[in-house]
């Protein structure tokens, strides 16, 4: 948690940000979450009614301040839709809870903010045609459960092939990685897809889910892929859309390393890189 604290302070004394360019979102409101949750799970969570064993799969123990903070999270996506759309681009300090499915929490998830916001998109007219490219080295199997038969989300997952979930749902793409994977290899492979994934999709908005777990310091990654590769898979993304005129939402998804300061850095990388691509 300490690392949503962390970089906004980090940006804000580089002077990358300033005040101006935060805004601090409410709860997402219940007809909202609705849209993508069961009113039966949304209860569980308003209400502490989680069971011991539920708690164990997300991995956190409930409490009403969890439960409120994961809804201020969801609804910074939304909002980020909107400041995309504006401004092409648009990133959560958080967010990309990509393992929580329509009725339950998994691994550290409890609402799915990137369904939610793609949900309302949909449900409000905004869009017709989205895209999800989910590069957090786990894959995004509550996201793809999700849209599973939704074919105005199509869901891109480049993920660790050994790691976590150790069972995987079907993507639209899925490209499983190999322990070891390294700058090279990973660079390669994402560059000859974005451009394929762009044309097959032309999504009018795209949600990209920036998680540094793929460093090769992090603890659970298994990838061998370095701050300058993570640095360079961002520009690629941005650069990607941004020639396309495609606004862009991102969050950070998850990082792992055991220095706290490597993991805020990187993340940071990610804000720097979008500033750098979108002021141009």
């Amino acid at each position: 948690m300490l690392k949503y604290e962390l970089i906004p302070e980090q940006l804000l004394y580089e002077g990358v940000v300033t005040m101006d360019n935060f805004f601090t979102p409410r709860p997402c409101p219940e007809e909202i979450v609705l849209l993508t949750h069961t009113r039966e799970y949304l209860d569980k969570l308003r209400h502490q009614g989680l069971s011991a064993k539920e708690q164990r799969h997300i991995g956190l123990p409930q409490s009403p301040l969890l439960t409120r903070r994961e809804l201020v999270i969801t609804q910074g996506t939304v909002d980020c839709c909107h400041y995309a759309i504006r401004n092409g681009v648009a990133l959560n300090v958080a967010g990309g809870t990509h393992h929580a499915f329509t009725d339950r929490g998994e691994g550290f998830c409890l609402l799915n903010d990137f369904a939610v916001a793609a949900n309302y998109l949909l449900h409000q007219g905004m869009a017709e045609r989205l895209l999800i490219i989910d590069l957090d080295v786990h894959q995004g199997n509550g996201t793809a459960k999700l849209f599973e038969r939704e074919p105005r989300v199509f869901t891109f997952s480049m993920h660790g092939r050994h790691n976590y979930p150790f069972h995987k749902e079907t993507s639209d793409w899925d490209i499983p990685l190999e322990d070891g994977t390294d700058d090279d290899t990973y660079l390669s492979i994402l560059k000859e897809a974005l451009p394929a994934l762009l044309q097959r999709t032309d999504p009018q908005l795209t949600f990209y889910l920036s998680g540094v777990d793929i460093l090769d310091s992090d603890q659970f990654g298994k990838l061998k892929v370095s701050p300058a590769g993570c640095r360079q898979r961002d520009e690629m993304v941005f650069t990607a859309l941004r020639n396309k005129g495609i606004p862009c939402v991102t969050a950070m998804g998850g990082g792992y390393s055991a220095d706290i300061r490597v993991i805020v850095e990187a993340h940071c990388q990610t804000f720097r890189m979008a500033k750098d691509i979108y002021s141009l």
